[in-house]
């Protein structure tokens, strides 16, 4: 596979032209997928969709202009360390600011190419060319930002950057947050009884264990179960049920690895430590996504790990 430096001024024109194509296409995809819920950024990416063909018309020009009618098909897969874009079908559930990042990442990553690929040429007509089309790459940068405030207002922003919020809470927050209090509150009673009745740290893991696995596999079969997400607007199914399965085994984990340590006390105490820990960490995550205050999320999961805890202890001891 070729280096940037090993096209000719010819190939180098063709790529230049088959990647304003690229950009083009997906910020039209962009602007289709963002239509219903964000009309102001859609309207961004259909005005960068026509400076993309404002683009692709000039280099087309200049190529005929010198090499002829037909253009080879040069693209940024067959140059060796040249970035491939994510196509907007890959961006679907990263929210509004994540896809304004790719747009600003792409457009950044144009102009660093001509500029590298002018410094690598001592031939002046080909540095004049790859200046030339890293300016018309720059102005395309100032010209995006002068859309964007042009076309969004304060207002606007506020409002999709709030819609983004919540669409990441419901989708990604929401069930992690579910599968973490599971995991972390309801395996505190298996674990701890297991303790308890049999004084042995294999047996208390082995308990572990098993009800994080089995926790873990429940409540993401029931959360990706629950709805298809169309309704509720609660996002990919699957992507719910991965996540909240995977936090809540994670919840179940963190008090169960302790007790690989043989001496039980010591076990016990490093136990204690990982459930503060949890039920610290399922407190922050209320207070930062859910508005709950901190003091009074901590009491109410506190309150419900004790009741758990206390459960274990008592048929544990019994």
């Amino acid at each position: 596979m070729p280096k940037l430096s090993d096209l000719t001024e010819r190939e180098i024109l063709a790529l230049a032209i088959a990647s304003e194509e690229e950009d083009g296409h997906i910020y039209a995809d962009f602007a289709q997928m963002l239509q219903t819920d964000y009309p102001g950024s859609a309207a961004i990416f259909q005005d960068m969709v026509l400076e993309e063909d404002t683009h692709r018309r000039q280099l087309i020009d200049l190529y005929v202009q010198r090499f002829g009618n037909h253009i080879p098909l040069v693209r940024r897969q067959d140059v060796r360390g040249f970035p491939v874009r994510k196509s907007a079908w890959q961006m679907q559930n990263r929210g509004i600011e994540a896809i304004r990042a790719q747009a600003a990442e792409m457009e950044r990553e144009a102009a660093l190419f001509y500029r590298q690929a002018a410094s690598q040429t001592t031939d002046a007509e080909v540095r004049k060319l790859l200046g030339d089309l890293a300016s018309e790459e720059e102005r395309h940068q100032i010209e995006a930002r002068k859309i964007a405030d042009r076309r969004l207002s304060d207002d606007q922003r506020d409002n999709e950057n709030e819609g983004s919020r919540r669409d990441f809470v419901l989708r990604i927050v929401q069930p992690g947050l579910v599968g973490l209090m599971d995991g972390s509150v309801s395996t505190l009673a298996p674990v701890f009884a297991a303790a308890f009745a049999t004084h042995s740290t294999h047996a208390a893991f082995l308990v572990g264990v098993a009800a994080s696995v089995g926790a873990g596999i429940s409540m993401g079969l029931a959360e990706g179960l629950a709805d298809d997400g169309k309704l509720s607007g609660r996002g990919a199914p699957l992507l719910r049920g991965l996540i909240c399965g995977a936090m809540t085994f994670g919840g179940g984990i963190g008090h169960t690895l302790p007790f690989l340590v043989p001496e039980f006390h010591a076990a016990f105490g490093v136990a204690i430590f990982a459930v503060a820990a949890e039920l610290s960490l399922i407190s922050w995550i209320r207070w930062r996504y859910q508005d709950a205050p901190f003091a009074s999320a901590f009491a109410q999961v506190l309150l419900g790990g004790a009741l758990v805890f206390a459960t274990g202890v008592l048929i544990g001891s019994s």
